[in-house]
């Protein structure tokens, strides 16, 4: 049996991630090529992050539904997962479609949340098109 690599790691709990997302019944959107678009993300906290800001990232990101156009669904939360390889928080937003996916990345409210949030974790991210 090969040895598993963290990119192998990552790469096969995406796909199970991504195949997860695909199950989850959520609902489709008219406008959209098969249900939407997805952003997936997942963090691994640095050591000087705090229980207050680990708290304040969950209602930041909460707080962009309703507020980033063509963002239809937020779940975020922390990881539940014995197989998280260090990544113990993370999140699956669903877009209307990519236009509006590239959007969110530009949307102030997002910004204002990398310029704090950033320099506390180390992230993967995932968009798929489902």
């Amino acid at each position: 049996m090969a040895k598993s690599t963290r990119r192998t790691v990552l790469r096969t709990g995406a796909a199970a991630l991504g195949c997860s997302v695909l199950n989850l019944g959520l609902p489709k959107d008219a406008n959209a090529q098969d249900g939407g678009v997805f952003h997936v993300f997942a963090f691994q906290w640095k050591p000087e992050a705090s229980d207050a800001q680990k708290g304040r990232a969950k209602k930041d990101i909460a707080a962009f539904q309703g507020a980033i156009p063509g963002l239809l669904q937020t779940h975020v939360g922390p990881n539940i997962s014995p197989r998280g390889k260090g990544y113990t928080f993370g999140g699956i937003m669903q877009f209307k479609d990519e236009a509006s996916l590239n959007a969110y990345f530009q949307h102030p409210a997002h910004l204002a949340l990398l310029k704090w949030l950033v320099p506390l974790i180390d992230a993967v991210e995932l968009d798929l098109r489902a």
